[in-house]
């Protein structure tokens, strides 16, 4: 009896939220599902709305129309595991635990965004690339605040677009083991399961399964990310099962593949935001559309082909912007105003708080984040953005980046002098003022001396170090 009154209870509350939404610039009165779409590797400039000309993304496009699409958005870092770490935990890379590409794990006392809400009574299921945490460890999903994984938890396993075997983690179904769902299509040889395509028919179950209650997804797409492995075997590692609709073009057959790819996902997503309509959650579900980095020169592609870091500088791998400034797309039927084009200065650890606010969890969240809720902008209203940002980057030495106000600040290897830039005049950042501006010099490097905490096992080191042993998860 008392089963039956919760799930009345559920629907009810569900039904309410649908009919009380619709208020621009204001808060429903009941908790929105939540839905963060990560792309992996997907440049700021690979989108129509951003500025992409040959890659077709009328999906994607159609999602910023109907919300805000941000221009200075900011990924974690410029590599996977450690802008993923800033994601979840709602800290910068000078904080987060896992500040590098390998496989040390999330601990016990790191808490998670998906901790957060489930503390705050969502479902909450995590689709697609984690790169956290390995099986057995106390990084694995379940353990960090899913209710329900599919996909990979190795970033190397993730290379792969046609595994024979993914993980499955249900918290219900499989007591919180790690358990290995092989996807039998591809063995023997065959290839025949393309896994992006799975992740999207898991996502799509995920919403079915939990549209009578408020969820949160985290769909972490491995488009277009590169298959390293078979990229340096045959100088084409953009798998997809077809190189349509750019098979006519004369284009590299890489790049054809990876336009491939980023439409692909674009159509995928295109049919999530069906079924949301279907099911009649469009206005109790707010989406969020990012990339966990910059764009690769990986898997015989090029990101200069299709100037896939758009005005900015770098690419993944770098600390100037093209690195680190990645497409940030939010759309709120109902609540956020639609058609917006938003300058507001943001950065991945700014989800958790935000997200906790949204759910009407904002006592849960940890005190020693390093975010702040973006809730405010998303609503029209003003605030004031971070008087700092920080970055941190460790592979051939170690890399800061600090963004204050409109100046950026890179310093390349702990032994060089930090580079400045105005990001207001030249968000390209061609023009190297530091000599000109010792005054901003000075005060970054005052911020720098408190910005992060210091970790034995990704300290500042100069390109001379000796490096730490490599790791069976130390690729991206």
């Amino acid at each position: 009896m008392k089963q039956l009154l919760f799930l009345l209870l559920t629907a009810w509350t569900a039904t309410a939220y649908v009919r009380a939404a619709g208020v621009i610039g204001k808060l429903p009165p009941h908790p929105p599902n939540i839905i963060f779409i990560l792309a992996d590797d997907l440049g700021y400039g690979e989108i129509g709305c951003y500025g992409q000309k040959r890659i077709k993304t009328p999906n994607i496009d159609k999602l910023a129309a109907e919300g805000i699409r941000f221009t200075q958005c900011y990924a974690g870092t410029t590599v996977c595991a450690p802008s993923r770490s800033a994601l979840m935990t709602g800290q910068h890379t000078g904080h987060t635990r896992i500040r590098g590409n390998n496989a040390y794990p999330l601990q016990p006392q790191d808490v998670t965004i998906a901790e957060v809400l489930k503390q705050a009574g969502y479902r909450t299921g995590l689709v697609g690339k984690w790169g956290l945490g390995l099986e057995n460890t106390t990084g694995t999903p379940i353990k960090q605040g899913f209710d329900d994984f599919v996909g990979f938890l190795s970033q190397t396993h993730a290379h792969q677009y046609y595994p024979t075997n993914i993980w499955r983690e249900d918290r219900v179904n499989f007591r919180e083991l790690d358990v290995f769902w092989p996807l039998d299509a591809n063995t023997n040889n065959q290839r025949r399961a393309y896994v992006h395509d799975q992740f999207t028919r898991s996502a799509t179950n995920f919403i079915r399964v939990n549209k009578n209650y408020s969820f949160f997804l985290y769909l972490a797409y491995t488009i277009p990310h590169a298959n390293n492995e078979l990229g340096r075997a045959s100088g084409n590692g953009m798998e997809v099962p077809g190189d349509a609709p750019y098979s006519k073009e004369d284009w590299p057959q890489p790049e054809k593949n990876k336009a491939a790819m980023i439409t692909r996902m674009d159509r995928d997503i295109g049919g999530l935001l069906m079924v949301l309509k279907a099911h009649k959650l469009e206005t109790n579900t707010i989406i969020f559309f990012t990339s966990d980095n910059g764009p690769h020169d990986e898997g015989g592609a090029k990101a200069a082909f299709f100037d896939s870091s758009g005005p900015l500088r770098g690419i993944k791998r770098d600390l100037y912007e093209g690195g680190i400034r990645v497409p940030m797309i939010v759309r709120w039927s109902g609540t956020i105003k639609p058609g917006q084009v938003s300058d507001f200065p943001w950065a991945f650890w700014d989800f958790l708080p935000t997200a906790a606010e949204i759910a009407g969890a904002k006592d849960k969240v940890p005190p020693n984040i390093d975010g702040q809720s973006v809730l405010p902008t998303l609503l029209g209203q003003q605030q004031k953005p971070h008087e700092f940002f920080y970055w941190e980057f460790h592979e051939k030495g170690s890399k800061q980046a600090v963004r204050m106000g409109d100046w950026k600040a890179v310093r390349l290897a702990t032994d060089k002098p930090l580079e400045l830039y105005d990001l207001k005049t030249d968000v390209g950042e061609t023009k190297n003022v530091a000599t000109v501006h010792a005054d901003v010099v000075a005060r970054i490097e005052s911020y720098l001396k408190t910005a992060r905490t210091d970790s034995p096992r990704w300290p500042l080191k100069s390109p001379g170090d000796k490096p730490e042993p490599a790791r069976p998860d130390d690729v991206n």
